[in-house]
């Protein structure tokens, strides 16, 4: 809560062994773990994948220094905004890959539940969130939807993004037309980032990549829907949803959060959200071969897929997992 020059601190701690740490950035001395320490020296590991580590020292914690190597499964503790605390455990996969464990937000806990991946239908983008799945690599298709997913988040406008099946048309049957913002032919930059082969991508590859993401994340900024293929090719954006000819209302859905004591709830779209929630909910309940990815101005993050177990739209709430 407190503040250092008038910037509100955003600090990444994790408890590492400094003897199990590669490249250790060690202080002479080390700090106390206390606020007034914690507030002075954040400026110096705002950015991103940089943690002051903590360890045992004496008679208590101390803060030893500071790092970008974790070993694996290390306990990391992240300050988003005053209030709002992320516990974390890195998966030893590279820098930046770590799987949520709990989310502190003023009064109240969050702690993610690991089993929400038995859920049926449970789409692979949460899975990987969870942790639950190994292929967690840049050029994963999962991985490219989650980082996705994370700037359209930071954008901080809300957005709503489409993704059908490549070689489909079906889509234009529920898109307003003619659509002020199509893009003919589609853009392809991401696309043609995503099928280089791993063995022969240039070194600035995951830059480019990165800058492509953005890219299409900002355009959701745009009111409207971004439309892209399964294969991140770029279709629309600005474009307005309708209902399907021949299709009924989408009257309701099924909601789950994977934190624990969070049961599964039946409700109708318009209790979800605004706008955005129930176009999504129509575009996938008319289009089941489709997910959509909706961000709230607010920091809600919710995936939107067609149950076939349920035969009904399943929205999934997701934002303990990105934050």
């Amino acid at each position: 809560m407190r503040r250092e020059e008038g910037f509100v601190p955003r600090v990444s701690l994790a408890y590492a062994d400094p003897r199990r740490v590669k490249y250790p950035l060690r202080f002479e001395r080390p700090l106390p773990l206390d606020p007034y320490s914690l507030t002075r020296v954040a400026p110096a590991v705002e950015r991103p994948g940089i943690h002051l580590a903590v360890w045992s020292e004496g008679d208590g914690l101390k803060v030893w220094g500071a790092t970008r190597d974790l070993p694996r499964y290390s306990f990391v503790l992240e300050v988003i905004t005053p209030g709002l605390l992320v516990i974390k455990h890195s998966r030893g996969e590279g820098p930046g890959k770590f799987v949520n464990v709990a989310v502190l937000e003023g009064d109240q806990v969050k702690i993610i539940d690991q089993r929400a991946a038995a859920v049926p239908d449970c789409p692979a983008l949460l899975m990987s969130l969870l942790g639950l799945e190994s292929q967690f690599s840049p050029e994963n298709s999962v991985s490219v939807l989650i980082q996705m997913a994370v700037s359209m988040r930071e954008h901080g406008r809300g957005g709503l993004l489409l993704v059908s099946p490549a070689g489909s048309r079906t889509w234009q049957e529920s898109l307003l037309q003619p659509m002020m913002y199509s893009v003919l032919p589609p853009f392809s930059v991401l696309a043609d980032l995503m099928r280089q082969d791993a063995s022969s991508r240039p070194l600035r590859w995951q830059e480019s990549l990165r800058w492509a993401i953005d890219g299409i994340a900002g355009l959701t900024a745009v009111d409207g829907a971004t439309l892209i293929t399964d294969g991140y090719e770029l279709l629309a954006f600005g474009a307005k949803i309708v209902r399907r000819p021949g299709c009924e209302q989408v009257e309701r859905l099924m909601v789950t959060e994977p934190i624990e004591g969070a049961a599964a709830a039946i409700m109708e779209p318009s209790q979800l959200g605004g706008t955005r929630h129930l176009s999504a909910a129509q575009f996938v309940h008319d289009q089941r071969d489709s997910i959509a990815l909706v961000a709230s101005q607010d920091g809600r993050f919710t995936v939107f897929g067609w149950s076939k177990c349920e035969s009904m739209v399943h929205a999934h709430r997701i934002e303990t997992l990105l934050l």
